[in-house]
């Protein structure tokens, strides 16, 4: 066979298997059998390898998977993969619907409901039709690049289709048809721009049990469940072995903008460019019809091949969704509805109160070992005396468990009837279990608290609060380490650890010259650090992620770099009433961020911080006149002087706001080159368009 006549042969060998691909993964159709695929695969592989030359990426036989990876790269999104708010109940639905009638009072016109899979968010990228990165959610801002190990699952597109198959499926398949527009649009950028598709990769029930059983007949420990089985099986830097393990993937959104109206038409074109769906998604006018979609689900959940955790439900039409925005890391737009969590019942063995890092003393039931949902649950919270109480729990009770939210192990009730009378009852101590001195309970308060600022355990739970990701993000520094440190006596405040010298570490156990020398650079590098973190790393009492970032926007200042001290003075200068006038801070947050900022401990560990060279950015601030306040922009085309996020950020300065589709009620489009379809809709419905030059005159 000559080279010619073997690329022929190959470009026929690969539309007939994506052909059959498409088939069996979008159209649960089925026109040859396995063996005879196999045959046709084996086919390709070996003339591929005859002519190393035709192998292309593309090629159905890279699904096999490549040569392991030394690390994964970090890929930062185009648009956060954002996380949704959950709803457990028909009450809060309710007022998850009240809450965007509030801000929508001509409510959301419909919804659109999909099964939640129980598996791992993936966001892919196509240029000009070919798939060229898949990248995790990560933080939402920032993934892994795992394209190598996606390309194993055959239910995702290597490449798309072409002109010809997307017009014969659409017209056989949509309503959508009618706009004519919308198929310009695909043509155009599966061939001549990028695409972006998001959706969930999963593991079969089916292929988990097989997998289980090998292992169990080869004495290997079993996996958990299927979610955590598929995360680690993406995650896993040699390619082959994602490809062994038979991972599956559903598509739930169309990222770029291709003209789709609503949720629906997006689950419509993504049928046509060759992605499997959700087969149980609808359109529901009511949340009332949304509810009886998910009593049906829900008695058919166990029969599904793949394990879900609920129903995503979103606001159908893509203009209204827009308009909504987002509330801290979640679209207002959507939320998932969440089934009830798995419980089951076991016993008690003991209560144990462990003591956070804000003095909180917390009672925590030890239980006999039992699976809730493919976890071994052993522990469960109890929360506080109050809870106890309620509950009636007693030391030896048989209990009902379940994992809220299908997360955290949490006892629901207790089964009296099977009380032998040997049980205990519980009584929270009135000393700190940890360091023996006296513990309060503040008027108002249902948390105990140990008020010693010395308690080694609320030490300990501090620095490790202090080191960890979402604060400074001191790579290797862990609890471990954490608690050697703390108990040979080289630190007993956060501040103290960018003291410590290699000279410390080389004595101690788990640590050489190597360990030594990375845990020493990763704490240079954690000495800059953002706001925002570094007010989470505090440890203030109430304040979480979200509250810091709060706090951190109310700070304005000339300089973009300051000291932990200035800080402190920063943070002395608002008043209790300027605190608790700050939108999402309430009374209670205020008055704990007040009192931390006027101690004596805050001024002491600031100026440790500041001696020890931290520095902290904060955003130097410039006063921007409102001059677009009001006023609506839509960003069309590429934009030569600033990014798009720099042009967004802009616009939000001057008071303006961006939204991602056009409509009647748009006050202006910014065309750059390259304009997409909002350029024309913009057109259409008589909306103002500016160019570049004009819309940085308007920002001046």
């Amino acid at each position: 066979m000559t080279k010619q006549e073997a690329q022929e042969r190959i470009e026929k060998l690969k539309q007939e298997i994506n052909h059959h691909r498409y088939l069996y993964h979008v159209l649960d159709r089925q026109e040859i059998s396995d063996a005879a695929l196999d045959s046709l695969k084996n086919e390709l592989v070996k003339l591929e390898r005859q002519f190393p030359s035709l192998l292309m990426p593309d090629s159905p036989s890279q699904r096999v998977g490549g040569a392991p990876l030394d690390a994964f790269t970090k890929v930062p999104h185009r648009s956060p993969m954002l996380s949704l708010e959950d709803a457990f109940s028909q009450d809060d639905m309710a007022a998850w619907e009240e809450r965007i009638r509030k801000v929508y009072p001509r409510g959301a016109h419909g919804y659109f409901a999909e099964l939640k899979v129980d598996g791992f968010a993936i966001s892919l990228e196509y240029e000009n039709g070919v798939l060229k990165r898949a990248s995790t959610r990560g933080d939402g801002k920032v993934g892994e690049d795992v394209t190598e190990n996606i390309k194993t699952i055959e239910a995702v597109p290597l490449v798309l289709p072409d002109p010809a198959c997307i017009a014969k499926e659409a017209k056989n398949r949509l309503t959508i048809v009618q706009n004519e527009k919308i198929m310009k649009i695909l043509n155009a950028h599966i061939h001549t721009g990028n695409i972006e598709v998001r959706g969930e990769v999963f593991m079969a029930k089916r292929v988990f049990e097989a997998i289980n059983r090998e292992r169990k007949a080869h004495g290997e420990p079993l996996y958990a469940n299927p979610r955590n089985t598929a995360a680690g099986s993406i995650r896993q830097l040699d390619p082959k072995v994602a490809a062994s393990r038979k991972l599956d993937f559903l598509a739930y959104d169309l990222v770029t903008d291709l003209g789709q109206r609503t949720h629906a038409e997006k689950h419509d074109i993504l049928r046509i460019l060759g992605f499997r769906t959700d087969a149980y998604a609808r359109v529901c006018g009511t949340v009332s019809d949304v509810h009886a979609l998910y009593r049906d689900i829900e008695t058919k959940r166990e029969k599904l091949p793949y394990q879900i955790d609920g129903m995503v439900i979103s606001v159908n039409d893509s203009e209204t969704f827009a308009r909504l925005g987002v509330v801290g890391k979640a679209p207002r737009g959507a939320v998932a509805f969440k089934f009830p969590a798995e419980e089951a019942t076991t016993t008690i063995r003991d209560i144990v109160v462990q003591v956070g890092r804000t003095g909180a003393l917390t009672p925590v039931a030890h239980l006999e070992p039992v699976p809730i949902g493919g976890t071994i649950v052993s522990h469960a919270s109890l929360h506080n005396e109050d809870e106890i109480a309620r509950l009636g729990v007693k030391i030896g009770d048989t209990v009902v468990v379940k994992r809220a939210g299908d997360v955290i192990p949490k006892v629901v009730s207790v089964i009296p009837n099977l009380r032998t009378g040997k049980e205990k009852a519980f009584v929270m101590p009135k000393r700190c279990p940890v360091c023996n001195e006296e513990v309060v309970r503040l008027e108002g308060e249902v948390i105990v608290r140990c008020v010693n600022k010395k308690c080694p355990a609320k030490n300990k739970e501090a620095l490790y609060h202090f080191a960890a990701k979402p604060a400074f993000n001191i790579v290797g520094l862990g609890w471990k380490i954490l608690d050697t440190l703390s108990d040979v006596g080289l630190v007993s405040d956060p501040a103290d650890i960018f003291a410590i010298e290699k000279a410390d570490l080389i004595p101690l156990e788990r640590f050489a010259e190597k360990s030594a020398d990375k845990l020493i650079a990763a704490i240079e590098k954690a000495k800059t650090v953002p706001l925002a973190k570094f007010l989470y790393a505090l440890g203030i009492v109430h304040v979480g992620e979200e509250t810091a970032r709060l706090l951190a926007e109310q700070v304005k200042s000339q300089k973009s770099k300051v000291k932990s001290n200035e800080i402190l003075e920063m943070f002395q200068k608002f008043s209790l009433e300027a605190l608790q006038e700050i939108p999402g801070i309430g009374h209670v947050v205020a008055q704990s961020v007040y009192d931390y900022f006027h101690s004596a401990y805050a001024r002491r560990l600031l100026q440790k911080l500041a001696d020890a060279g931290i520095i902290i950015h904060s955003p130097k601030v410039k006063k921007t006149a409102q001059k677009l306040k009001g006023k609506s922009f839509v960003l069309t085309g590429e934009l030569e002087t600033m990014t798009r996020d720099e042009a967004k950020e802009a616009i939000r300065a001057r008071g303006g706001n961006v939204i991602s589709s056009v409509s009647k009620n748009t006050d202006y489009v910014v065309a750059g080159a390259h304009p997409g379809s909002k350029y024309d809709n913009a057109k259409k419905l008589g909306v103002t368009i500016v160019d570049e030059k004009e819309f940085r005159n308007m920002l001046k």
